[in-house]
Formats: C-alpha cells, sequence, structure tokens
C-alpha cells in the first residue's frame, strides 16, 4: 500500500571516532524513505534547495521514491554538522543551517492525499497537523517529534497526537513528554493521549513496544539491538528504523499485533546495517536478500525453549 512521508532532506557532516564525511546526504525524510523502500513505494514530501544534487535525486527515484512531492526553493538546502564521542550515543550538534526548510510549507500532491499510510516526521506540530488535513482517509498515521518541541510547542503536540496511531520517539522524549521518569508509567499516560502505540527506540539498547490491553493493562514488546561488530555513524538510525517498521506495515497492509512486532524487528534490522557505514553508504549498496538474512539471524538471536519442570 503506499505511504507518504514529510519531513527533512538535508546535507550532514559528520565526525566519529572512525571517519568523518561533508555534505553528505541526510535528513530524517531522506533515511525514512530509503529504508521504507525496500517494502512500498514511498511518497516523499520535503523542500531542498537549488543546491541539491543531481546524483542524490537520481539515487531516491532509483529506490521508488516518488519524488512529486520534493519541492525545490530558492535558497540552499537545510545542513546539519555534528559529532559523537566514543560510545556514540548521542550526538553533539555543532552547527544548524534551516536555510529553505525554515519556510516549508508542506503542501501534498493530488495523488498523495489518497495514501494509506502517513509518516510524520520530527516537524512543528503544527505542520504535521496541516499535512493530515490534506489526507482524505489515511489507514494508518504515525510521527515522530523531538525534545525542541515537547519543550517549546507542548500544546500544539498534544492536538497532533490525537489525531495519531502510533507514536514513534527515544526514551528520554518518551520520560520528557509524560514529565515521567519511570518508562512504565510515561508509556501509560502517553497513550491515555490518542495514539494506540507507542514504540521506544533505546538505541544500542533496543526497543520497546507499548500498547493498552481491554482492561487497560499495558501490554509490552521489547527487543534487543541487533549486535554489530562495526558500528561507524549512527546517523539517522532512528529515521531508518522508523523507515522499515512503517515500511513492511505498509507493504504488508496489516496492522495486527503480530505484524506490529515482526515490524518492529525488521525496523531494527534496517538500522543495524544503517549503522555500518557512514551516511547512506550501507543502504545504497543493501539488498533485500540481506534484510531477510539478517532477519532470520534476528529470529536466532531472540529465540529460546521453555523447560520449567526440574
Amino acid at each position: 500500500m503506499s505511504i507518504v512521508v514529510v519531513g527533512s532532506v538535508a546535507y550532514d557532516s559528520v565526525e566519529t571516532p572512525f571517519g568523518k564525511v561533508e555534505d553528505a546526504l541526510g535528513g530524517s525524510a531522506t533515511y525514512f524513505s530509503i529504508s521504507a523502500s525496500f517494502f512500498t513505494p514511498v511518497r516523499l514530501v520535503a523542500c531542498v534547495g537549488k543546491d541539491f544534487r543531481g546524483e542524490d535525486r537520481f539515487l531516491l527515484e532509483s529506490r521508488n521514491v516518488d519524488l512529486e512531492g520534493l519541492e525545490y526553493m530558492d535558497g540552499e538546502t537545510f545542513r546539519w554538522k555534528g559529532d559523537y564521542n566514543k560510545d556514540l550515543n548521542e550526538a553533539n550538534t555543532l552547527e544548524t543551517h534551516l536555510n529553505v526548510f525554515a519556510n516549508f510549507q508542506p503542501k501534498l500532491p493530488g495523488k498523495y492525499r489518497e495514501s494509506d499510510f502517513v509518516f510524520l516526521g520530527n516537524i512543528d506540530p503544527t505542520l504535521q497537523r496541516q499535512v493530515l488535513s490534506q489526507v482524505k482517509a489515511p489507514r494508518l498515521v504515525a510521527c515522530d517529534t523531538m525534545n525542541f518541541w515537547i519543550e517549546g510547542q507542548f500544546n500544539s503536540l498534544m492536538e497532533t497526537l490525537k489525531q495519531v496511531d502510533i507514536l514513534i520517539i527515544n526514551d528520554a522524549e518518551t520520560r520528557q513528554l509524560a514529565r515521567e521518569s519511570n518508562l512504565l508509567k510515561a508509556a501509560r499516560k502517553v497513550l491515555g493521549w490518542g495514539p494506540s502505540t507507542l514504540v521506544v527506540k533505546r538505541g544500542e539498547y533496543g526497543v520497546f513496544k507499548f500498547r493498552l490491553g481491554k482492561k487497560g493493562e499495558l501490554l509490552s514488546f521489547g527487543l534487543p539491538a541487533f549486535p554489530v561488530e562495526g558500528v561507524m555513524d549512527p546517523t539517522g538510525a532512528g529515521d531508518t528504523f522508523a523507515g522499515g517498521f512503517m515500511g513492511y506495515l505498509a507493504g504488508s497492509g496489516k496492522t495486527d499485533e503480530t505484524t506490529l512486532r515482526q515490524a518492529i524487528v525488521f525496523g531494527s534490522v534496517m538500522a543495524s546495517f544503517n549503522v555500518e557505514k557512514f551516511s547512506l553508504g550501507r543502504l545504497k549498496e543493501l539488498t533485500y536478500p540481506e534484510i531477510t538474512r539478517r532477519f532470520e539471524e534476528f529470529k536466532q538471536l531472540t529465540d529460546f525453549e521453555v523447560n520449567l519442570e526440574q
């Protein structure tokens, strides 16, 4: 089924203990789109400047990403510069130049408005709702957010969450959003605000999924991160996870509990590949057989027999 994503397309300059890149293709919508495209066609809504490289447009088009919603604006493309310490757990932002992204007003082409699955990337929650108002009858809506919007646009974010089925954020953002130090208490509170599912990204520690049962009980599913020996650059790993997760759901056309769990595994698989090279380097060369093979390895990693007899 069709999936539309709105977010940023950017050029990143990143340094880790293992190397660096300058002006590499990045942005939340880019990582999401490339990842999701392995499972389903993607419709991208974003903006770039006149400096957006033709080779980068070709990469997206070659991966079955529809670019009718990519707007070219006068000025330069959004740029971000950051570095990581040895543990690679958190990026230190050195420079952020929004450029044309500062005036971004998402506009959905006609065919995009019929999309079944919608992912609202990390943008102003008011803009997220503007996007939703342009989609006729989405089957499933998921969104991301960050501490900047939680702090500065809390009330607006609450209005967005009322219209969202799945919220995908990290551990610290979940606690900040709910104003709870305990993750389970935070999850229960967030699920009371609208989303039926909360997916909590925990970086190298894996991921949790939370839902409320019929009697109000908190139902959870957890998964470790896939062990990767050669982590080079974690930039975009969360967006790559979201792309794999949503791409698999849209590709399967299902949203039941079993499919949601499978989607979390595929999202984790995609994120594990993303960190193996800088920028989109690993995703560019990735093949679907590699994805399914790692999915099976993940299954073996978490599989065990139960024998409680003494």
